[in-house]
């Protein structure tokens, strides 16, 4: 229960934050990535933020192999760049730059009843599923 508690928390946290800096607004994440026009950097911003927190997380508590709440952590066995890693990113990327959201925006944005990310999450929802069934499961 601590562990669920924990979670919904740090997602909680985590929708606020998104909420605060403006990026549920698929606007400024299209602002974000048009590099020829009206070009607004408040994405990096927030990414680098984000990148820091980890940063010191990893620096001083990164190597654990319990978690504070004492289920284990769990990292990934393979580390290096490969053909299903690069599709990914492609689709993510081209994903985010149509629709304007990625997935932590997206689902903060239904708690404000944005018509727009409840047509975005049952879309990435369809999309996991889809993929769940047809592409391989990777190795561990």
């Amino acid at each position: 229960m601590k562990a669920l508690l924990s979670a919904f928390g740090a997602g909680a946290l985590f929708s606020a934050g998104l909420s605060v800096a403006g990026m549920t607004r698929p606007s400024k994440v299209l602002a974000f990535l048009d590099l020829a026009g009206a070009w607004d950097p408040s994405l990096m911003l927030v990414m680098c933020g984000a990148i820091g927190v980890h940063g010191l997380y990893w620096l001083f508590d990164g190597k654990r192999d319990r978690a504070l709440l004492g289920g284990a952590v769990e990292r990934p066995s393979k580390t290096g760049v490969d053909k299903r890693l690069l599709l990914g990113a492609a689709l993510f990327g081209v994903g985010w730059g149509l629709g304007g959201y990625c997935p932590g925006p997206a689902v903060a944005s239904l708690g404000a009843g944005s018509r727009d990310a409840v047509v975005f999450v049952l879309a990435m929802l369809a999309g996991l599923w889809v993929c769940d069934r047809v592409v391989p499961a990777p190795e561990r």
